[in-house]
């Protein structure tokens, strides 16, 4: 059976630099722990596996934003520790502490070990993302997604989140060949995973490289961005007769953004240290640009998340010669009141009509 045609386009338009008439616009983390009707899909699933590998509680929340916000693209619930939760290395989410894994990699042994998962062992994944589609009706498209080969081998190697990265950079520095075979094995996989989405029904993909911004120059390039070019240069990137765009963004990554421009992604996203208007002229335009509100910024009450929205829209100015998604420059707050969402959405629509308008009288 078809899939039903797309309604609103704009933002895969937008990913691809072609006219739009407003920027179009979400956030990361949009179906997350800021909306109550989340919390209370996340208690009848009773616990974050159970509500992501639940198809169809996974769809109910992936769909809940839709309903309250005018969002251009929704984007699958998930999350990037579904590939070493499927190399069984015991992934395990622990309320208020995040993931810890029962056996993280830290021995040649251990690395010798891995092998890419059978994508079998993620078909909930596959499953949420078919059922994502047929529910939403065109309405926006589908954002499909994974972590970076470097960000998801943050978590393999030091078995939960972590502030300094010290046994990952251990590795690093004393056996670099055993983080290579981590990351490449890692490459492979989620290469996979994200042509498995895309024949599901997603629309776009995003590579979150969460924890890139952490390497030194140098560094950062040998072991996150080349290992995330071997990703976005193994997609199948067309379906349902349409080009698939790819999102790729660093947290922190603002000092390489030519060199993240340069791996054959449509998008950057940018964190909100980030100047717009200066990193279109780094990147020349050859790429749409993602970003960059402060989360925080929504915390300050309406006339602040107006004046700020504004500025991220008036930093990249003008659209005729580049593409804009605004986002935030990172995931949105638990925190955040649902009003100041609403607030956000409705700036960004209707400020960016009248800049889109400005830019059509120009051009006739």
């Amino acid at each position: 059976m078809p899939l039903p045609s797309l309604q609103n386009d704009v933002f895969l338009r937008a990913l691809m630099r072609e006219p739009v008439p407003y920027t179009p616009l979400w956030l990361m983390r949009q179906a997350g722990r800021y909306l109550p009707e989340y919390n209370e899909t996340r208690a009848k699933a009773g616990s974050f596996l159970g509500l992501a590998q639940h198809p169809e509680y996974a769809c109910e929340v992936t769909l809940q934003p839709l309903r309250r916000f005018k969002f251009d693209a929704a984007i699958l619930f998930s999350d990037i520790l579904t590939i070493p939760h499927a190399m069984g290395l015991g992934v395990d989410f622990h309320a208020g502490e995040g993931p810890r894994f029962s056996r993280p990699v830290r021995t040649e042994a251990d690395v010798a070990g891995l092998v890419v998962p059978d994508m079998a062992d993620l078909q909930y994944v596959f499953d949420t993302v078919s059922l994502v589609r047929k529910e939403l009706g065109g309405k926006v498209p589908l954002i499909g997604f994974a972590g970076s080969p470097w960000t998801v081998g943050c978590y393999m190697v030091e078995g939960q989140g972590t502030d300094d990265y010290r046994l990952i950079k251990t590795m690093l520095y004393q056996r670099p060949d055993l983080l290579h075979r981590i990351l490449d094995i890692n490459a492979q996989a989620i290469g996979q995973y994200l042509n498995a989405q895309i024949r599901a029904g997603a629309q776009a993909v995003m590579v979150f490289d969460s924890w890139g911004g952490v390497l030194a120059d140098g560094l950062f390039q040998e072991f996150s961005l080349a290992y995330t070019r071997k990703v976005v240069q193994s997609l199948v990137r067309n379906n349902e007769g349409r080009v698939v765009p790819v999102i790729v963004f660093t947290k922190g990554g603002g000092p390489w953004l030519e060199d993240i421009a340069g791996i054959g992604c449509d998008a950057v996203g940018v964190d909100w240290t980030v100047n717009l208007a200066r990193a279109r002229k780094r990147v020349a335009d050859s790429v749409a640009l993602q970003g960059n509100l402060d989360p925080m910024a929504l915390f300050g009450g309406e006339t602040a998340i107006r004046e700020q929205t504004r500025r991220v829209l008036d930093d990249f100015g003008l659209v005729g010669e580049g593409g804009h998604i605004f986002n935030l420059g990172h995931g949105i707050s638990r925190f955040t009141a649902p009003e100041a969402v609403e607030i956000l959405v409705d700036e960004v629509h209707a400020y960016s009509c009248g800049k889109h308008a400005i830019l059509h009288q120009q051009s006739g």
